[in-house]
């Protein structure tokens, strides 16, 4: 063995040529960010003179910048690369390919900066992929004879290069250490999210932006059995490193509490040492999935959050207690604490592989859930959660035969009998990704501490707004690896093609031929067109409607390739219901839609609308900065969009909006932008229906207020949630007449984010309510539970001959709430 090390050594000192240290290759580096070039520069670099390293890029940001992960061990070890991966999967069951040849590594995952303003970690990443290179840092070495690092520096250059140009646009030869100056006033949208103002750190299980698809690929193929995500918190705070917070998922493993024991034991010597400041447990849990570091654990991994004070720090700034803290300094804490994170990996290798390997048997043969199997009815909705299942690596199939079962249904959240028939997705938690699976498809997580950092419920079947049910036992039942779509023959003379709306897609179709033109019918009543049945919302494309088409058939054929369940209508003439030319069939206007942004209004809230104009339906919007509203004639558009935000306009901006609305506008305003109507004369948005309702309210409030002066200053925190909800999700009434509810189902499962809630208004249109005794899942606070029956979720009000849309909850959170983006569409499309 100590001979084998020697002849290491010799390989690396005899590497290509002498490699630089990050200050000797960056002039300014701890002093000034760098640009992202240049941190590609230096990676380039390191590849181009040391043969421990290897460069792998894995895709592109919506911006055109490069992602790039790059392996970082021993050269045998590069070299054999591809078995020890292969190996790897095989030793977990999510490969059938094994290589003889390969010894097992512990495989460790370091992710820098899915936060852009978060620079620290970025700029560390560069240390620590030198530190792991150094010929003259022996330990490292020995390290990496039994480890492949897998190092991703910045997992969001477009938000790092947006951070990184602003600072180095406004710095001066001077660094000003105060608070009073620009440097420390990073300006709307700020450089945390990506280009569409999306948290990439919330993204990894929905995977709606193309950074963390890529990414997952990637992370698919390799499975790591350590996953370190780095970070950065506000700069007076001081170093955080595991283990987690409170709650804990119940799936979180003893193995992976253990290895969180294990990092902070070692990690805390080498912070003692130093005399850095640090804590650990007190924030940043392990519930929410789709974390970097919950979403490894749910895969097995040690999952881990490392974060160092430095958001608003620019180069240097003053903390509180007097000191100043330097970006140096932030590079020096983050390496150290991800360089400790490698040597624990190392030195417990042996013990790492065996519970990794441990977990996927365990969780494969014996499902750790209450359910072991998922069955969700064929829908519209389906082919998209066959996308999102598939970019988890999570396996599936669909039923070849009926029969008939008892489950838990998830719509009615009680037992009941169902048919399983051909088409119906079958879901078994007997798999590689058994744990994954059931995080995401079981009904109730228990929570440890209702202390939690971020939403408390997301199972996927209320998400999607399918019909689907849990079974207690594996299912026996034929079944096939693809659906199964009746041949479409379209002849010609077609009198109409018919869209069902029932998804994401559907939109996306309407968008694209309003853009082109082509006229197209909403229904405003169920019929039957011999087998066809419509339902209200669903399309109809009238050939009379469009006769400007030269190759009407072929034309729609051709734009219609992403629907499959699209058909074609031989006859006007209804079996039942209203025939085609009938006025159950009102054209669709062509919405010309504008947005607002700018400093009053949220980023991510901003980012998710422009996220779905842009890229899930792909049309037009206008985007105006809320400060050049009144630059803007409104009268130039039908629809204007005001996000989540805290809005500030002035008299006469209202009353532009006013007029707009009156002379046939229509307004969604989200969240906090009902502000602008609320208790506002002509608009009938108010927080209280009646004057009783409101006394009572008042009431309970100086009831509360009572009973807390005898509280104990202590627990005031965990006092405080009783009034609040992290993210829950919120069963709601429909009214199924109306346009804004067409294709979400019988019942309308709300993810409630905010405390928000106005009692059912009156003269306005109810269309999703909270009812009395209502069903819920994950943490609302005792006192705001009960304030939370019969209060409106979605309302719309007329108003002269237009019409506000009032979204007290948010349907485009993260954009994974697949019935939220219907429910968006149908505002934007249907509504009229």
């Amino acid at each position: 063995m100590k001979k084998l090390f020697i002849v290491l050594i010799l390989s690396c000192l005899s590497s290509r040529a002498q490699i630089k240290s990050p200050a000797e290759f960056l002039p300014n580096y701890g002093k000034q960010v760098s640009f992202y070039s240049e941190l590609e520069s230096y990676y380039a670099h390191l590849v181009a003179n040391s043969n421990w390293i290897q460069h792998n890029p894995y895709g592109f940001t919506s911006q055109g910048r490069t992602l790039n992960t790059y392996y970082i061990s021993t050269p045998e070890n590069l070299k054999n690369l591809e078995s020890i991966r292969e190996n790897h999967l095989y030793s977990i069951g999510m490969t059938d390919k094994k290589t003889a040849t390969a010894n097992e590594k512990a495989i460790v995952w370091l992710s820098f900066n899915v936060h852009g303003n978060e620079i620290g970690a970025a700029e560390s990443a560069m240390k620590v992929a030198y530190e792991l290179l150094n010929p003259q840092n022996v330990e490292t070495k020995k390290w990496l004879e039994n480890t492949v690092i897998i190092l991703d520096p910045c997992l969001n250059p477009d938000g790092f290069s947006r951070y990184g140009n602003w600072l180095r646009d406004i710095s001066g030869k001077n660094i000003h250490t105060e608070l009073a100056d620009r440097e420390h006033m990073e300006p709307w949208p700020g450089g945390r999210q990506n280009h569409y103002a999306y948290d990439l750190n919330r993204d990894w299980a929905w995977q709606t932006q193309v950074e963390t698809q890529q990414r997952m690929v990637m992370y698919n193929q390799w499975m790591p059995q350590v996953h370190v995500d780095v970070h950065e918190m506000g700069y007076n705070e001081p170093y955080f490193f595991p283990p987690a917070a409170e709650p804990f998922h119940d799936f979180i493993t003893k193995p992976q509490r253990d290895f969180h024991n294990a990092i902070g034991e070692n990690t805390s010597k080498k912070f003692d040492a130093q005399g850095w400041s640090y804590y650990t447990r007190e924030r940043f849990d392990l519930f929410y999935p789709s974390y970097g570091d919950t979403y490894p654990s749910f895969n097995g991994a040690i999952g881990m959050t490392y974060e160092q004070g430095g958001i608003g720090a620019g180069r240097a700034v003053m903390m509180q207690n007097g000191s100043i803290l330097t970006l140096q300094d932030r590079i020096n804490h983050h390496s150290v604490a991800v360089l400790t994170a490698v040597e624990t990996a190392s030195n417990r290798k042996e013990k790492l592989i065996a519970d990794f390997k441990a977990y996927f048997k365990d969780s494969r043969q014996n499902p750790k859930g209450k359910y072991k199997t998922y069955v969700v009815k064929n829908n519209g909705k389906s082919e998209q959660l066959a996308v999102l299942l598939q970019q988890n690596g999570i396996e599936f199939a669909y039923a070849d035969e009926t029969k008939k079962l008892s489950g838990y249904h998830y719509q009615s959240d009680k037992d009941k009998s169902f048919t399983i028939e051909p088409n119906d997705m079958v879901i078994q938690a007997s798999q590689p990704k058994s744990v994954l699976t059931q995080v995401l498809f079981e009904p109730n997580q228990r929570l440890s501490d209702s202390l939690s950092y971020d939403i408390t419920a997301w199972a996927l079947p209320h998400a999607f707004g399918i019909e689907s049910y849990a079974l207690k036992n594996a299912l026996s039942v034929k079944s096939k690896t693809q659906l199964n779509h009746p041949d479409k023959i379209v002849a010609e003379n077609v009198f109409a093609f018919y869209i069902p709306w029932n998804s994401r897609v559907s939109a996306k179709i309407v968008a694209g031929l309003l853009r082109k033109n082509i006229k197209v019918r909403s229904s405003r009543k169920t019929s039957a067109f011999g087998a066809i049945k419509i339902g209200l919302g669903d399309l109809i494309v009238l050939k009379s409607d469009n006769r400007q088409l030269p190759d009407f058939e072929k034309t729609l054929e051709s734009l219609l390739i992403e629907k499959s369940d699209y058909n074609v209508i031989k006859s006007g003439f209804s079996v039942s219901g209203s025939d085609l030319g009938g006025e159950n069939y009102p054209l669709l206007r062509a919405p010309k839609v504008l947005l607002l942004s700018g400093s009053t209004i949220s980023p991510t809230d901003f980012g998710q609308v422009w996220f779905y104009m842009d890229q899930i339906i792909n049309y037009p919007v206008s985007i105006v900065d809320v400060n050049d509203l009144r630059r803007i004639s409104l009268s130039e558009f039908t629809t204007l969009i005001l996000p989540d935000g805290w809005y500030d306009l002035s008299d006469s901006q209202k009353k532009n909006i006013d007029d707009f609305i009156s002379k046939g506008g229509k307004v969604i305003a989200l969240q906090n932008a009902l502000s602008l109507f609320e208790d506002r004369e002509g608009y009938n948005l108010t927080q209280y229906a009646t004057d009783e309702e409101k006394d009572e309210a008042k009431k309970e409030s100086n009831e509360e207020a009572l009973k807390l002066r005898f509280q104990q200053y202590q627990n005031a925190e965990r006092r405080s949630i009783s009034n609040a909800v992290p993210g829950a999700i919120v069963e709601n009434v429909l009214d199924k007449t109306h346009p804004l509810s067409y294709g979400l189902g019988d019942t309308y499962y709300s993810l409630k984010t905010s405390d928000k809630h106005f009692k059912i208004l009156k003269n306005v249109w109810n269309v999703a309510y909270v009812p009395e005794h209502y069903k819920s899942f994950g943490f609302i606070g005792k006192n705001l539970k009960k304030k939370l029956e019969n209060t409106a979720s979605f309302a719309v009000e007329p108003i002269g001959k237009g019409q506000v849309i009032y979204m007290i909850d948010n349907p485009l959170f993260r954009g994974f709430w697949e019935n939220g983006n219907l429910l968006f569409s149908n505002a934007l499309f249907l509504v009229d």
